[in-house]
């Protein structure tokens, strides 16, 4: 067992001190991704051909060198598909139904949201702000590139700061009290009531992001990534408990843990993403488009993160400096931002 489990496992444990929140004792015989005969162990790389692509939109952003770069999003996103369906075909001759259909899943997925994914691609290479500081937080929120002028903050709303809004507004704070956690029980209009108090109290614009950009922000998850999924800690953790996985946009804690509430609807109900620390991990993906909660109930596995609107999408204003010369960002910074690239 390696120090980083080791870790995990000790903070899960340490939250098991107040009767309000679930226990959160490790799982004995938790099956963990990095057991999974499904998981691909490499990262792929940002390839020299789509960073020079990219580059040459961004020095000339003319539909031509537009086409260009889509062209190669598409060649590159056929490459994944066509891995993945050799992968399908090894388990079928060597596991069993259950890592079967797990990659038929993803597979099937992959062939749906096709279009989806190429787009969301283009947004994110396309975005004036990747360079830099694409990935780094001001004020606690990152840029989410593909969405301009939005950024999302760095973790769920925690207890602790749900409950300086409920002492400036008269709620009744949250039964549990353990600071770093992510805050739950929440409905909908809570949710949007903390963005309208908080936008009031900063003289900012913050909201609940839309489906869309929360996916922009979290990106595809990462093959290898550590979060609270079912089987890791048996309830909630510390927003913080698994930092070193980061979304696209550089933030934590988007997969497992806690679903969060998006502004978008579906009927009576609005859409979840995530996956929470009782979801399955295959259920946390962030291509999970099919999971929604009614807006009026407050669940213990819902939670929220928020948006903050800026007025420039120009990463120059929004993060105070200035580049000296040459294209903004360059070569040297498109490895960064490769976890946009569908994979």
């Amino acid at each position: 067992m390696n120090i980083t489990r080791l870790t995990v496992i000790a903070a899960c444990t340490a939250l098991a001190f107040t009767a309000a929140a679930q226990s959160r004792r490790p799982t004995q015989g938790a099956k963990l991704h990095r057991f999974s005969s499904t998981v691909e162990r490499e990262r792929p790389e940002l390839n020299e051909e789509t960073k020079a692509l990219i580059s040459a939109y961004r020095r000339d952003p003319s539909e031509t060198n537009r086409a260009a770069l889509e062209k190669q999003v598409r060649a590159n996103y056929e490459k994944v598909m066509a891995r993945k369906r050799a992968k399908l075909e090894e388990l079928n001759r060597t596991a069993g139904p259950e890592k079967v259909k797990e990659m038929q899943e993803i597979v099937d997925e992959m062939v749906v949201g096709r279009e989806t994914r190429i787009q969301q691609s283009m947004a994110r290479f396309t975005d004036r702000r990747l360079g830099p500081y694409a990935r780094e937080a001001k004020d606690g929120f990152h840029p989410v590139l593909g969405a301009p002028r939005v950024s999302i903050s760095h973790t769920p709303v925690t207890v602790a700061e749900y409950a300086k809004f409920c002492a400036a507004t008269g709620r009744n704070a949250p039964a549990v009290t353990e600071a770093k956690l992510p805050v739950t029980q929440v409905s909908l209009a809570d949710a949007e009531a903390y963005c309208k108090w908080l936008s009031k109290k900063d003289g900012a614009t913050y909201r609940l992001p839309t489906a869309e950009e929360w996916e922009l922000a979290a990106g595809h998850m990462p093959k290898d990534a550590d979060f609270n999924s079912k089987g890791e800690c048996d309830g909630l953790s510390p927003v913080d408990s698994f930092s070193s996985t980061l979304g696209a946009c550089g933030a934590i804690d988007f997969w497992g843990n806690v679903w969060e509430w998006t502004s978008t609807r579906k009927g009576s109900n609005a859409l979840v993403k995530g996956g929470a620390w009782d979801s399955p991990r295959t259920r946390c993906r962030t291509e999970i488009r099919d999971e929604s909660r009614p807006v009026a109930k407050g669940l213990a596995n819902v939670g929220f993160r928020v948006v903050k609107v800026s007025e420039s999408e120009d990463p120059e204003v929004a993060h105070g400096h200035r580049h000296k010369g040459g294209s903004r960002g360059g070569n040297r910074h498109l490895d960064e931002d490769r976890r946009g690239e569908s994979r």
